[in-house]
């Protein structure tokens, strides 16, 4: 039997969050007074030869804060390393955490390691759940394109979009069959989904086509490799902007690493020099900070801090270009600075 929500719990945690800009869901104050929590892994499931799906929950049995849906966060490793993984269960559960996590061909550790050591019964800490890629849930309709691992984030959306009885229809793409995970779930959705795999369609998806036939007033939301997110821009060129929204899963620019400024922190008094070579992130490290990140790469959004002075050299894939341009605030680990000197709010 579950526990009521305790200080860590739904009711805290819904006082603590807030729509942001755009409307994402964002932690306000929840780190700062609670930090990570404890979660235990409950089952490993097989999705394909290089997909598993692992179970979380509270070894207390505690309620889970809650979340929206294309919401992930953040699997704090033994070996040092924080990787962000997108939540595949409905958005109505509140006892438990499921992502999917592929066994990257070019891991940097994090997904080698889930993989290979992580075991049913382990503890790990958890960052509670964040969403840079939620739902617009008043639109007419709903174009969904999920390439490879891409799925993820889409799976807790299409579940979602199915229980508001809304009108949606997604398009998943991978290399084969046997590479696409979560297909019974989604086959449940009948012709709502369209399968392409590239060795059965004798080529990848056409994507101006999906978009074409799209109804007046559609959003449209992709996730995939950056070949996938490149075709998706081009092919969504003449829509509405704030109609369109992806997720990203590798940088789009270089980190910021040239240096020559100055980073004065608010709430520490400290002003620190970023040298050449360094990101802020390291600058701030490098002085005895540990400030939160998860990516390094300026995708998943944990390092967004706000910028009080000065204009931020944006490098993320977090956020839009409305919000870039107000410089309200930046990704720490990958932008830098157009100006001599930043103020931020740490």
């Amino acid at each position: 039997m579950q526990k009521a929500p305790g200080p860590s719990g739904t009711a805290r945690f819904a006082r603590l969050t807030q729509p942001g800009p755009a409307g994402r869901l964002r932690l306000h104050g929840y780190m700062a007074l609670s930090g990570n929590f404890k979660m235990r892994v409950t089952s490993i499931s097989w999705e394909t030869d290089h997909i598993r799906a692992f179970e979380l929950r509270s070894p207390d049995g505690e309620l889970l804060p809650p979340f929206t849906a294309g919401s992930h966060i953040d699997l704090h490793l033994p070996i040092g390393l924080v990787r962000s993984y997108s939540l595949i269960n409905p958005q109505s559960e509140n006892h438990r955490y499921v992502v999917g996590v592929a066994r990257d061909r070019d891991s940097r550790g994090g997904s080698r390691y889930i993989h290979d050591e992580i075991r049913v019964g382990d503890v790990l800490p958890v960052t509670p759940p964040r969403n840079l890629f939620p739902i617009e849930e008043s639109s007419t309709s709903s174009v969904l394109i999920g390439g490879g691992i891409g799925i993820t984030p889409i799976v807790s959306m299409v579940q979602r979009l199915a229980e508001m009885g809304a009108t949606w229809q997604l398009f998943y793409a991978a290399r084969s069959r046997a590479e696409a995970a979560f297909l019974d779930r989604l086959e449940h959705y009948g012709n709502s989904v369209v399968f392409h795999f590239d060795d059965e369609a004798g080529g990848l998806i056409d994507l101006e086509a999906v978009v074409a036939n799209g109804s007046e007033g559609a959003h449209y939301y992709c996730c995939g490799p950056t070949a996938m997110l490149c075709a998706f821009t081009d092919a969504t060129r003449e829509i509405d902007p704030g109609c369109v929204h992806v997720e990203h899963f590798s940088p789009v620019e270089d980190v910021a690493s040239e240096g020559g400024f100055l980073v004065q922190l608010a709430k520490s008094g400290r002003t620190l020099a970023v040298p050449e070579g360094s990101t802020i992130l390291e600058t701030l490290r490098n002085a005895g900070m540990n400030p939160l990140c998860s990516c390094q790469q300026g995708v998943c959004g944990s390092c967004e801090t706000t910028v009080l002075a000065g204009e931020p050299d944006h490098r993320d894939a977090v956020l839009t270009e409305e919000e870039r341009a107000s410089n309200a605030t930046m990704m720490i680990c990958c932008s830098g600075s157009k100006s001599s000197t930043l103020v931020l709010d740490i």
